[in-house]
């Protein structure tokens, strides 16, 4: 063997290896794209903008669900009187309504002080009878004079 053969042998290798960090990404990439769906929960909900214009009568009056500042919630049907409700019975009247009329618009009108789990329970009663989404009624703000 010939001194050259020799120091060749003897020489480190200086190469890094990248194929086991590029397989680790991939892994990764694949790992975060699976779950990242996963993890957004919640109600969809159409919210109010504070400079909305109101919607266009279509002739049928929206279903307007009150929630007063005790937490007490009533539907209002379009008749004089607000029928108290509790989670079910709310279920079963929106179910209803949706039935002779599926356009039928759906707003939740609830006081500023009422807790805002039982805004969400009147919201998830009104998804799960059928509506697709629930409109929120607010007021326009009050201009206030500096």
């Amino acid at each position: 063997m010939s001194r050259k053969d020799r120091r060749n042998r003897r020489r480190p290798m200086a190469d890094i290896n990248v194929v086991p960090y590029i397989d680790v990404m991939l892994v990764l990439l694949v790992i975060f794209m699976v779950t990242a769906p996963l993890i957004t929960q919640g109600v969809k909900v159409d919210l109010p903008q504070a400079e909305a214009k109101p919607q266009p009568d279509d002739g049928a009056p929206p279903l307007v669900i009150h929630i007063d500042q005790f937490g007490d919630t009533y539907l209002d049907l379009g008749d004089a009187d607000l029928l108290p409700v509790d989670q079910q019975t709310l279920y079963d009247q929106v179910r209803a309504v949706l039935e002779r009329a599926p356009q039928t618009a759906v707003m939740v009108r609830a006081d500023a002080a009422v807790a805002y789990g039982r805004v969400i329970d009147a919201m998830v009663a009104a998804q799960a009878a059928g509506v697709p989404s629930v409109g929120l009624v607010t007021r326009p703000p009050v201009d206030r004079a500096d």
